[in-house]
């Protein structure tokens, strides 16, 4: 392994493999090559010559650019899988005893240090480096003091991937949101030319705010919310709708329930929409909007939301919407309509992961495709193994077939971060220790019973 890859005049010839470069313009090569000069990509194609360049091996993999994930709760790593059976809200029924909004965000989030949010950032941000994420949109509700929003921004950084810091609410008398968004864009993201960039954001469901969106759209960043009807936030959707606060800045998460007229004002405006399918399907959001944005010309991201109840990879993601959409069509169909919606592709999907997610973050410009000029954000994918192998189509192999076991190797801005399976530049056995004493300190200072065994 090249272990300057990501330095400022070296060169790495990715060669020979299935290169699936999600850009049109590109196309796509079976026996292809990428070569990449320090951060970005110098050119894809057929036999590329390349004097001295290192050369990977890509012969049975596929090469993609790297996953994008439009929206994520990093701070709650510690707590995988703890909600794994609840809804949003407690609707007063024995199954939602466990509850996302009571236990999570009144309980849990409430106790979290500095020091937990750090390590729960970092764990969480390696685990998505290892499953070929190479940008995520965090959305940590964290922001309890200065020291917790510094701790969440140290922590992407040290986690050597892409990341947009979504700056979201904080609770007690220490939380300066959304105040302080101005020192932390002036400290943190003051320059274009790094990993890291900035969301304001600006949920509708709390008071006040409309300062959160005019700070947002102040400083010139996106502007991000969650969208859902089973919050109840469907009339001030619609005022906002109604009188023009939509723009091409804002990301709106989930969708679920919300008026035609504010679809059409959303996707008049410009705005993005963020499809966290299997989480919307569990936790009671309401039915994933996919075939509503898609007839209204709007192409969505995915997300993977949050990972304590379900998984943050991006192969369960895409495959739960292509599944949902294409049962819907199909039920049309078997009902005797004729003039179903469209089905869905796997290459429809893993563009949904890739360029529409960098688009809706602002970054298409850096990152989503294999484009010369653009930034190596690069993942090798083995389609040599035993869960995919013979390779016979290769987008259907990505969305239908692979799993995190078969991401053989990631690379962020040139810089190779998983090689050959194995996660590069992570002490994870020192990691993981600190990440179970988080998770101790939250449950005991919640309140919270761990019984790991209950119904």
């Amino acid at each position: 392994m090249p272990s300057w890859s990501g330095e400022d005049g070296r060169r790495l010839l990715i060669r020979g493999g299935y290169v699936l470069s999600m850009d049109p313009g590109v196309g796509d090569f079976a026996g292809g090559d990428v070569l990449v000069s320090g951060s970005r990509i110098e050119a894809v194609g057929m036999k590329l010559e390349a004097g001295d360049a290192a050369v990977i091996d890509a012969a049975g993999m596929i090469v993609i650019p790297g996953f994008i994930d439009t929206h994520h709760h990093q701070f709650e790593t510690a707590l995988r899988g703890f909600l794994a059976d609840c809804i949003l809200i407690n609707d007063g029924k024995p199954h939602s005893l466990y509850n996302y909004y009571e236990h999570m965000l009144q309980k849990f989030s409430m106790v979290y240090r500095p020091q937990d949010v750090y390590v729960n950032e970092l764990f969480g941000s390696l685990s998505q480096i290892d499953a070929g994420v190479t940008t995520v949109m965090d959305v940590s509700q964290i922001h309890h003091s200065p020291e917790h929003s510094d701790a969440a921004v140290q922590a992407l950084r040290d986690a050597g991937r892409r990341a947009v810091f979504g700056y979201f609410e904080g609770w007690g008398e220490r939380s300066k949101y959304p105040e302080d968004a101005r020192r932390l864009k002036k400290e943190h993201f003051s320059s274009d030319d790094q990993l890291l960039t900035m969301v304001m954001g600006g949920e509708i469901y709390i008071p006040g705010y409309e300062r959160a969106w005019a700070i947002g759209r102040e400083l010139g960043i996106p502007v991000a919310l969650h969208v859902v009807g089973t919050f109840g936030m469907r009339d001030t959707f619609d005022s906002l709708a109604s009188s023009g606060q939509f723009g091409p800045d804002n990301i709106f998460i989930h969708m679920t329930g919300m008026s035609d007229m504010a679809w059409k004002m959303a996707a008049d405006a410009g705005a993005h929409v963020s499809l966290s399918v299997p989480i919307e399907m569990t936790m009671r959001h309401g039915m994933p909007p996919i075939q509503k944005a898609l007839d209204l010309g709007m192409q969505p991201s995915l997300s993977t939301d949050v990972e304590c109840t379900m998984t943050a990879d991006p192969f369960t993601q895409m495959r739960s919407a292509m599944t949902l959409q294409r049962a819907f069509v199909n039920e049309d169909a078997l009902g005797g309509k004729t003039d179903c919606a469209a089905m869905v592709t796997s290459r429809d999907v893993l563009r949904f992961a890739t360029i529409e997610g960098a688009k809706g973050l602002k970054l298409d410009r850096k990152t989503g495709s294999l484009t010369p000029g653009k930034e190596a954000d690069i993942v090798l994918l083995d389609a040599s193994a035993i869960n995919v192998a013979p390779l016979n189509h290769a987008t259907g192999a990505v969305v239908t077939l692979m799993d995190r076991s078969n991401v053989d190797t990631v690379m962020v801005a040139g810089r190779i971060r998983k090689w050959r399976g194995e996660l590069l530049d992570a002490d994870i056995p020192k990691l993981r220790s600190e990440l179970e004493a988080s998770r101790d300190h939250l449950f005991e200072a919640s309140g919270i019973d761990r019984d790991v065994f209950r119904n």
